[in-house]
């Protein structure tokens, strides 16, 4: 089933309870939340403290994509702040199957991100214990960019992998540029979790915009 997933990252800071409220009443799935600590990537967002605030805004999944430094130093807290599951880059964690292991101990869904230019080979050894891929579309730490086209073969090579290995279980996941116009790509190409949101945020018609990323 294909989930849609607003990315708080592009909403009304001053209000963000509110948007919160707004996505859900829209139509959300999945409530988006990208963790930024300045150094893995070339921003700052927020941390458990705000994620903790938020939670009361909704029932509907908190989706954490920690683009982070050491993100294992950040699973506690996170869990304790209301997260329901937990995305790591594979490029941050020097032990990989450890550190999904970490995030399934605390019962949590894990999820593995790859940047652009982060080849799919990387996720060999770890298929048989995630729950969620996500193939970055743009390259981290900024919403608003455009959709790199050439991921889609690469999307469509990881759907064939899971498939090969019996595990079409596991979603995947597309953020970055997500819009009526490149959605029905992703999902041909095999995604059914899209991250979205400037798109959403940015409407006037918040229901509206994630009914068209249903198609």
């Amino acid at each position: 089933m294909l989930k849609i997933a607003p990315s708080i990252l592009a909403a009304d800071f001053a209000k963000l309870g509110e948007e919160i409220r707004s996505a859900d009443a829209s139509g959300a799935d999945w409530i988006h939340i990208d963790v930024m600590d300045n150094h893995f990537v070339p921003n700052l967002s927020f941390g458990a403290p705000v994620i903790q605030s938020v939670r009361p805004a909704t029932r509907l999944t908190f989706d954490v994509h920690l683009m982070t430094e050491k993100p294992e130093t950040l699973f506690p807290a996170m869990m304790d702040a209301g997260a329901d599951r937990l995305t790591v880059h594979a490029e941050a964690c020097t032990h990989l199957h450890r550190t999904v292991h970490q995030i399934r101990e605390l019962g949590l869904p894990a999820g593995v991100a790859l940047n652009p230019h982060t080849p799919l080979s990387v996720l060999d050894y770890v298929l048989g214990d995630v729950d969620l891929i996500l193939i970055m579309t743009v390259n981290p730490g900024f919403g608003g960019q455009s959709f790199i086209s050439g991921m889609l073969p690469k999307i469509r090579e990881l759907r064939g992998k899971l498939n090969a290995l019996g595990r079409p279980d596991v979603d995947i996941q597309v953020d970055g540029g997500i819009t009526d116009q490149t959605a029905p790509l992703v999902v041909e190409a095999g995604a059914n979790v899209l991250v979205a949101g400037s798109y959403v945020f940015g409407s006037s018609d918040r229901r509206s915009a994630i009914a068209s990323l249903r198609g």
